[in-house]
């Protein structure tokens, strides 16, 4: 193996099958994350390679190198399957918790405005598609209003830039605010892919590793698309006949981000700084 070739698999992120890492150093004999079983092939692969078989994924970050697991440890599971719950929540307007939700959501987003209703005209301000806004939720469930609810109070001038389709040339047709949320959420729901049983993706993989350190890494990666899609439409130039594109495009982005040296938590995703 050639020296560029050697320096280039050193810097990436590698699937450890063996007990000698061939991408580690060469001052170390041993990775640090080396597998117990000797039966295990002697090889190291690519994250594209993942799938039955293999144990772990490691990175070469500033310089240590970390590991991320396929085989999720009880703490990983328990969030996992928390995430998954909520995902499998449909909104449902006869809730009392629900429509407390949409109050919250409509006082973060019209702070001093008084709704006059859970049904009524004024939620098209905010980009619904109709006077009740129950009616666009059943393509992502209760989980797209958290999302919308954690973006506005958590980077709440990021939020209503987009609401209010501050900077950039903007199209004569927009896209609509809050339609567009649920989307987002839906569309990292699928990226992610988290119920099911057999694939296992590396983007799925470095997932599960962000939410283990944070339990809102979901809410957070939404935050992110948000704004990498508001992005992608002015970049494309797009109008409301195009949003599918720009949804399209926005996936790519965020896949290519997953696979970046270093990125072990969504904050670590260049993207992030467009919040900030």
């Amino acid at each position: 193996m050639g020296k560029n070739q050697t320096q280039q698999r050193s810097s990436s992120r590698v699937v450890i099958r063996s007990n000698l890492c061939h991408s580690c150093p060469s001052s170390h004999s041993k990775c640090p994350h080396q597998s117990s079983s000797s039966e295990e092939a002697a090889t190291c692969g690519t994250p594209t390679w993942i799938g039955k078989g293999f144990t772990c994924v490691c990175f070469k970050r500033k310089g240590v190198y970390e590991r991320i697991c396929i085989n999720l440890t009880p703490f990983q599971e328990q969030r996992l399957n928390r995430l998954k719950h909520r995902m499998e929540v449909r909104f449902d307007a006869s809730r009392p918790d629900h429509q407390g939700a949409l109050r919250a959501l409509w006082s973060a987003t019209f702070p001093g405005e008084k709704l006059h209703g859970l049904s009524s005209e004024q939620w098209k301000e905010m980009g619904w598609q109709g006077k009740d806004p129950s009616t666009d939720f059943r393509g992502a469930g209760f989980i797209s209003l958290e999302n919308l609810l954690f973006f506005a109070k958590t980077f709440s001038i990021s939020f209503q830039r987009l609401l209010n389709k501050q900077g950039g040339n903007r199209a004569t047709w927009e896209y609509p605010f809050a339609v567009a949320g649920v989307n987002v959420t839906f569309m990292i729901m699928q990226m992610l892919d988290l119920n099911a049983s057999k694939r296992r993706t590396f983007i799925r993989t470095v997932f599960i590793h962000m939410l283990s350190e944070n339990e809102w890494a979901f809410d957070l990666l939404y935050c992110v698309a948000f704004v990498v899609m508001d992005k992608q439409w002015l970049d494309m130039n797009a109008s409301y006949m195009e949003f599918n594109d720009v949804i399209k495009s926005t996936r790519a982005q965020l896949e290519r981000e997953f696979v970046m040296d270093d990125v072990l938590r969504v904050e670590d995703m260049p993207s992030y700084a467009l919040l900030l």
